[in-house]
């Protein structure tokens, strides 16, 4: 599952590509972007900031309210459960990135793994989002199985990418027709095994 990901072009760059009215101001973001942490999404024809994770309101053993956690990966076979489905099936939106990270390597001793597609500084991932208490305007990375992808010899799941031809599917169509486009990516796949140290990686959530 996507933990850490990048998105090292502009907005201006990234509206362009998208077709998309640029609705941030200020300065751009950070290039890579982690779970509880703003990013780039594109919904309803806007490029917009929301953050990323849907918050989990968690109760201590006293009742008393925690911290939120982000819940920040959508499993592909459970979109139809409660958490998700209205953010599905009214709600679906482009994440742009252009590499994501996995973890690699023992115990106490993980490095960062990039997959990302070859040639490209930019691409689109699968997305839903929703208004929260917590956050404002909140989204998450749908997930599949990476079985039959090149990306499944990093991790057993993989975000759902996304053709250009298939953005309008994906954000307009039924909630059949984009649940067809939820499948393991099976083109060309560029992996960087880096010897960077894993950190920060045990934030996010996947439900």
């Amino acid at each position: 599952m996507c933990n850490l990901y990048r998105m090292t072009q502009t907005k201006d760059e990234v509206a362009k590509w998208f077709e998309a009215i640029e609705a941030l101001g200020g300065a751009n973001f950070g290039s890579e972007v982690y779970p509880g942490y703003p990013g780039h999404v594109v919904a309803d024809g806007q490029l917009s900031q929301m953050n990323w994770g849907f918050p989990l309101v968690m109760k201590g053993k006293q009742g008393q309210p925690l911290k939120p956690k982000p819940v920040n990966n959508a499993r592909t076979d459970k979109l139809e459960s409660y958490f998700w489905r209205s953010s599905f099936e009214s709600r679906r939106c482009l994440i742009p990135i252009s590499a994501w990270a996995e973890a690699e390597g023992p115990k106490g001793g993980k490095t960062r793994t990039w997959l990302s597609l070859p040639g490209q500084d930019l691409f689109a991932c699968a997305g839903v989002w929703r208004q929260s208490d917590e956050w404002g305007a909140c989204y998450s990375m749908v997930m599949t199985e990476s079985t039959g992808s090149a990306a499944g010899e990093v991790h057993s799941r993989m975000p759902v990418l996304l053709r250009p031809e298939d953005y309008a599917g994906w954000v307009s169509g039924s909630p059949d027709e984009a649940k067809a486009l939820c499948q393991p990516w099976l083109g060309d796949l560029s992996i960087d095994r880096t010897g960077e140290a894993w950190s920060r990686g045990g934030q996010s959530r996947l439900l």
